[in-house]
């Protein structure tokens, strides 16, 4: 007789948190996305502990000023000779940045976001939702819609409208140098007259003459990052991948995120990340994931090729700055011998089509958030969502006779 595992996939508060992305943001709660209980029943992904992000990275360019000296010239010639010719020295300078745009224009991207976001989510039109997102919250909100497509219809929620407040939106806004590509920060929040509880970031797309939302994290605390703000009002826009001012670049977080996943932050983890919610829910993921089916399975974390590898940073008071990226990581679950099955869920209908498989890839894209020092202290994991994106796996032998 086959015995059953119950396929739960454990990416990062990955189903939760790609759900979010499109609608009212939960409470904070434990991550569930990779928390799946399992009895002898079907295995599936876990949630990832935390919601759904994309990054494009920044590079300011160095502008040096230069400065022409004529030297002065002197003749000599007597008395009622020419006065000593002197030029005046003449420094050009480069253009000054600029913001990426105006506060009121910011506040336009954002209302017109929900707005477009809204009409795409009712019928899942990824042709209009493609008009507003972009990056790594695209991939993430389309697999919503691919989950939701894979359930009987009796088994799908109705759409239920909603929107970000922009009159109250905290806005981070870079000034840019010429060339660059123009980007922003805000502090959004889903409900009028509530403290943001999510960081998202939009970028332009020149190619199409329009703003879109390319990231989205929620976060753990209501407490903000502090940027640092020019008198205007404007932030200042920095390297995020190596940047020898910080004490972490994009990529050394990202490969930290990883680790937390794969070993609990034995490797780098925990020495680039100092203990907060967000990066104890991934070690936490981890360590209970990693042994929820005892001798009949095994589940392993493992990095995964990243499309998205843009990440935006912006200076923070303390001298540090505050970067948003994405990662991609796999789960995958696996009976430990012969006999044993793992059945999908139904929320795997979609990739698995509710056949009985030796083991199940999962593939979670997910964008994160962390503050980093400009000294040699570790960085902070703010918060970060994940959304399964994808699903494969071998037939146990006896459906592949059948079939």
């Amino acid at each position: 007789m086959v015995q059953q595992l119950t396929a739960k996939g454990i990416g990062v508060n990955l189903r939760d948190s790609a759900r979010r992305q499109r609608g009212p943001s939960a409470d904070i709660a434990e991550d569930s996305t990779h928390d799946q209980s399992c009895s002898l029943i079907p295995i599936r992904p876990a949630d990832p502990w935390s919601p759904p992000i994309r990054t494009a990275r920044r590079t300011l360019p160095l502008f040096v000023g230069a400065a022409c000296l004529a030297l002065a010239l002197t003749g000599c010639a007597g008395e009622d000779g020419p006065a000593h010719a002197r030029q005046t020295p003449h420094a050009s300078t480069a253009p000054k940045p600029v913001p990426a745009l105006s506060a009121a224009q910011a506040r336009d991207v954002i209302t017109r976001y929900s707005e477009i976001n809204n009409e795409a989510n009712t019928d899942r039109d990824r042709r209009l939702l493609d008009t507003v997102e972009d990056g790594p919250l695209y991939a993430m909100s389309v697999s919503d819609y691919t989950e939701t497509e894979g359930l009987p219809a009796a088994d799908r929620k109705p759409y239920k409208p909603w929107s970000y407040d922009s009159a109250d939106a905290k806005l981070y806004i870079p000034r840019l140098g010429a060339g660059q590509n123009r980007w922003f920060a805000a502090a959004l929040s889903d409900q009028k007259g509530k403290a943001p509880s999510r960081l998202a970031v939009f970028a332009e797309r020149p190619q199409h003459k329009r703003w879109e939302m390319v990231s989205v994290v929620d976060l753990d605390s209501p407490d903000l990052p502090d940027i640092a703000l020019d008198h205007d009002g404007y932030a200042t826009a920095v390297t995020a991948d190596g940047n020898k001012h910080l004490a972490a670049d994009a990529k050394l977080l990202r490969t930290a995120i990883l680790d937390n996943f794969a070993t609990g932050g034995t490797n780098t983890g925990t020495k680039v990340f100092a203990p907060t919610k967000a990066s104890k829910r991934q070690i936490e993921v981890h360590d209970k994931t990693g042994t929820r089916f005892g001798a009949q399975g095994t589940t392993v974390f493992t990095g995964a090729a990243n499309r998205y590898t843009d990440a935006y940073a912006l200076k923070t008071t303390d001298g540090g700055a505050l970067i948003l990226f994405s990662h991609t990581h796999t789960q995958t679950d696996a009976v430990a011998h012969s006999g044993l099955q793992i059945n999908p869920g139904k929320d795997d209908r979609a990739w698995l089509h509710d056949v009985p498989r030796t083991s199940i890839r999962y593939t979670f894209v997910c964008n994160d958030a962390a503050t980093v020092p400009a000294r040699a202290e570790p960085s902070r994991l703010i918060g970060y969502t994940c959304a399964r994106t994808d699903a494969s796996g071998p037939p146990v032998p006896s459906w592949s006779d059948r079939a």
